[in-house]
């Protein structure tokens, strides 16, 4: 009877193990195969905010039902930091041959997992015109409301001369964002990600700016 229990509790373990390496091999292959799929929805969703990240939505709809064209073209920005090459995908925005802003596509880490976003920027690089959040996995009902309109429009006409800050409460200065309530973390680390990328990117995006 306990040989009998024992080649039972050893049997059904080995078939959950498999079972396990199977349905983890499926999940690995699925995402594999997704995987281009899922970047091609990212660079198009990118190239249609991009009117929005640098007017504004009322002002990129205006355009659109003039059909006043919006030239982007994309480019790589390298960024010497400690040693290594770190590259952005930068979107350059013109309308009637004129520079009317930038967007770069950047990343860092969140609360619960990488938080990827959109920031635009002025032609030099001196007012954030918009953020856009194109993923995230951030605590549902808390950290992932980065997302909502009202929390990201905070953002728009900050100035780049000074860093951000996420603060809980009411913001006060210049430089202050109202924080979620209870998602500190994640509101600290947009402001985080838009630091990093105004420090990063201001001078490149001003010298290709001057160079037109």
């Amino acid at each position: 009877m306990t040989e009998n229990v024992k080649t039972n509790f050893f049997s059904q373990a080995w078939l959950v193990l498999l079972l396990a390496i199977c349905f983890g091999a499926m999940l690995a292959g699925m995402q594999i195969a997704l995987g281009p799929t899922i970047e091609a929805n990212k660079v198009n969703e990118t190239l249609e905010r991009v009117p929005e990240m640098v007017f504004g939505a009322d002002r990129a709809r205006e355009l659109a039902d003039r059909e006043q064209a919006v030239d982007v073209t994309p480019l790589t920005v390298g960024v010497d930091k400690a040693g290594k090459t770190v590259r952005y995908s930068v979107f350059e925005a013109k309308t009637d041959g004129q520079l009317a802003g930038w967007v770069t596509k950047t990343a860092g880490q969140g609360y619960a997992d990488k938080i990827e976003m959109l920031i635009g920027f002025d032609p030099q690089v001196e007012k954030i015109t918009g953020i856009f959040v194109l993923d995230q996995k951030e605590t549902p009902g808390l950290g992932n409301k980065i997302v909502t309109d009202e929390w990201r429009s905070q953002f728009v006409a900050k100035s780049t001369g000074q860093s951000l800050a996420a603060v809980k409460g009411k913001a006060k200065a210049g430089n202050e964002i109202d924080a979620i309530t209870g998602a500190t973390i994640s509101s600290k680390a947009v402001t985080d990600i838009i630091n990093t990328a105004v420090v990063d990117l201001r001078e490149p995006l001003i010298t290709k700016a001057k160079g037109m």
